[in-house]
């Protein structure tokens, strides 16, 4: 199995949105505001770009728990994260999802 870079990548443009929204609460993640937030999502998505996907840092940021689902518990979209987190899941497992 292998990363699907195009789903991988669409997955970090919808969390940068879902980021980018504002009255999120980053009081509970390891983001100090929504630039940090932000600067990481597109640091790891030039990366995933470039071929070199970090998939220990991805998968911490998506686990349970993790950073992105504190934003999004806080901020009234945790339905929405599960949704981006199997989107994820699919993406690194090189898996279509229906």
């Amino acid at each position: 199995m292998s990363v699907d870079t195009e789903a991988l990548l669409a997955v970090l443009a919808d969390l940068h949105a879902s980021l980018a929204r504002q009255g999120n609460d980053y009081s509970w993640s390891p983001f100090p505001d929504v630039d940090a937030a932000l600067q990481e999502v597109d640091e790891l998505s030039a990366a995933v770009r470039a071929g070199d996907p970090p998939l220990l840092t991805l998968r911490v940021l998506f686990a349970p728990t993790g950073p992105i689902q504190e934003v999004s518990l806080s901020s009234g979209w945790a339905g929405e994260f599960l949704v981006l987190a199997d989107r994820f899941d699919a993406a690194v497992a090189g898996v279509a999802l229906p």
